[in-house]
């Protein structure tokens, strides 16, 4: 890896962030959180959660809501009203599993 100072690895990394952010949230609003979630164990509702835990951290109050509106760009009655398809019972309980693993034990 090149030698990179601490600021510019934390410019990396936002960008990275954003590049990400906006793959989801616009390049492939196809991809539906519960299955990112069974596959990968996260989706963007774990990435707003980081996201206002973050801001937690640092004091600055941030709501749950408050969280999803900064990383969806909007709010998340209206993410579900254009992009969320209703879950397979299969995709549901698969979901049970993934989010006992990578939620509540994390």
């Amino acid at each position: 890896m090149p030698d990179i100072d601490a600021q510019t690895q934390i410019e990396l990394e936002a960008a990275a962030f954003r590049r990400l952010q906006k793959h989801l949230m616009e390049d492939r609003t196809d991809v539906q959180n519960i299955d990112m979630m069974n596959l990968a164990g996260f989706c963007r509702n774990c990435l707003s959660r980081w996201y206002q835990e973050a801001a937690g951290e640092r004091g600055i109050e941030m709501t749950k809501d408050e969280g999803r509106e900064a990383f969806y760009g909007m709010t998340m009655a209206d993410w579900k009203a254009n992009y969320q398809t209703e879950a397979t019972p299969t995709q549901n309980e698969a979901f049970k599993t993934a989010f006992e693993e990578n939620v509540t034990k994390g």
